[in-house]
Order: structure tokens, then sequence, then C-alpha cells
């Protein structure tokens, strides 16, 4: 016979592992029903910036807009449910895929070997880029077009590295501290251009509607990508169906050009 407490520890071992496989069940079936439930509840959840223009920001009317927004809403319309928007940060975007308080994340998110190994991406929604921007007014198509023009650039950023690989020897490049000084030379009138990232001209323009201030051409580019939990993979399907058709039909060319100047162009899928 068994004694009485070995007899008792066995029996809890027992009911722990079965509480863990029990458990371990639940999450394979979660990981696989995100889909299914997003249409039960009419409701997709939605993980967005509003502190990075122009993918998104909080709007004079208080609430958020932007690109990514946009491309949210898109797929919320396309799978017939109303779209939860919440705000997220760079810093927790990603644990809100892992504990389930989103279903997607549409916060300029970059694909990369580390964040693979956490979350899924469908395939990619948008560019965001390093460009130069300069006003409406003045003409300038490529870098050779710069040729005895002045623009300002953040010292030592991937702007300023870019910039450089491409500027004619007789541009003037006036390279400043920070970002704040380079936007104040360029609004203050210092330099005609001015080259740094989407987010940080969109969030320029926003504010000094003004000057007229346009997309001119691309330093660098890389892509967008939509976030969400591993293993949910009729979500990912479903998405991915839906970019590539908005892509197709110029649905996706038309949002870029609204909130970034320019048409979304060849994205990786």
């Amino acid at each position: 016979m068994i004694p009485c407490k070995r007899q008792s520890l066995i029996t809890l071992a027992g009911a722990t592992l079965a509480l863990g496989l029990n458990l371990g069940l639940l999450q394979g079936a979660h990981a696989q029903n995100a889909l299914d439930e997003v249409l039960k509840n009419k409701t997709l959840r939605l993980a967005i910036p509003t502190d990075f223009p122009p993918y998104g920001f909080v709007g004079t009317d208080l609430k958020p807009q932007g690109l990514d927004i946009d491309v949210g809403l898109l797929i919320a319309d396309k799978l017939g449910v109303k779209a939860e928007l919440l705000p997220v940060t760079s810093s927790n975007r990603v644990p809100y895929l892992q504990t389930h308080k989103a279903d997607l994340v549409i916060s300029t998110l970059g694909k990369n070997a580390e964040r693979e190994k956490v979350i899924d991406f469908t395939v990619a929604y948008s560019p965001f880029f390093i460009a130069v921007f300069g006003p409406k007014t003045q003409a300038l198509k490529a870098p050779a077009d710069l040729a005895g023009k002045s623009i300002g650039v953040t010292r030592g950023s991937v702007d300023d590295t870019e910039l450089t690989k491409v500027a004619p020897a007789s541009a003037e490049v006036r390279r400043f501290e920070d970002n704040t000084a380079t936007i104040s030379a360029f609004v203050a009138g210092q330099t005609q251009f001015i080259a740094t990232s989407a987010q940080v001209a969109g969030a320029m323009m926003a504010r000094n509607p003004q000057l007229g201030t346009e997309y001119k051409f691309v330093l660098k580019d890389s892509p967008n990508y939509i976030g969400l939990a591993k293993g949910e993979d009729k979500l990912r399907l479903r998405v991915n169906e839906i970019l590539l058709e908005a892509k197709k039909s110029g649905d996706l060319d038309r949002l870029a050009v609204k909130w970034l100047g320019r048409p979304a162009g060849d994205l990786p899928q």
C-alpha cells in the first residue's frame, strides 16, 4: 500500500499535470480563435499610436486620426465589425498583443528577428521613410536638384547619413544639433528644404500649415507591418487578404497620399 502522504502528493501532482494540460489546450484554442471572437463580438480591438503624426495623433476634435487609424478602420469595415481604438506607446504595444488586450497592433511597427520570436506579422501596409521636404512653390524631384540649394538636417542622424550619400557637392547642407533646431531653422526660412523622417515632418506640417510644405523625394524607405499574437493564423490570413485587396484597388495608395504625400508603392508581402 502507498502511504497516505505519498498518495496525496501523487494525486496532487496528477491534478496539477491535468490542469496544466487543460490550460495548454485552452491557450492553444484561443491562439486560433481571435478572428472568430472578433466576428462574434462584432468588435476589432486596435492598438494605435496617438503621438506619432502623421501615422497616429489626436486631432482638434480630440479624436485619434492618421494613417494607422484609417488602415485600422478600413480593416474593421471589411470585416463588418466596429473598431475599438486603444492608444499605445512604443514600449507597450507588443505586450498588448501578448496579454490579448488587442487583436491587432497598427502602430508604425517594423519587423525584425527579435519581434518575430514573440508576435506574428501581416504583410506590409505602408512605408516609413526618411525624405526631403520643402515648399510646394519650389520644384525638387531628385537629389541632383539640390545643387546650389540649402537643406537642413540633424547632425549625426540617419537622416544626415542618407542625405550625405546623395547630396551634390554644391548643395549647402546645414547640420543642426537636434530635430527641434533643424525644424526651427526650416520654419524660420533659414534653409530652403529639410531632410527628416515622415513622422517629424508630419508633426511639423501639422503645426505650420502656412508653410505649404510637401514631400519631395525619398532618402530611405522601410515598411510598416501589422502585429498580432503568435498563432493567430486565421486572423493573419484574413487581414492579409484585406490588405492585398486594398493595395490592388488603390485604397492603400490613396491613404498614403492623404497622410504621407506619396503612394505606398511596392510593399513586401
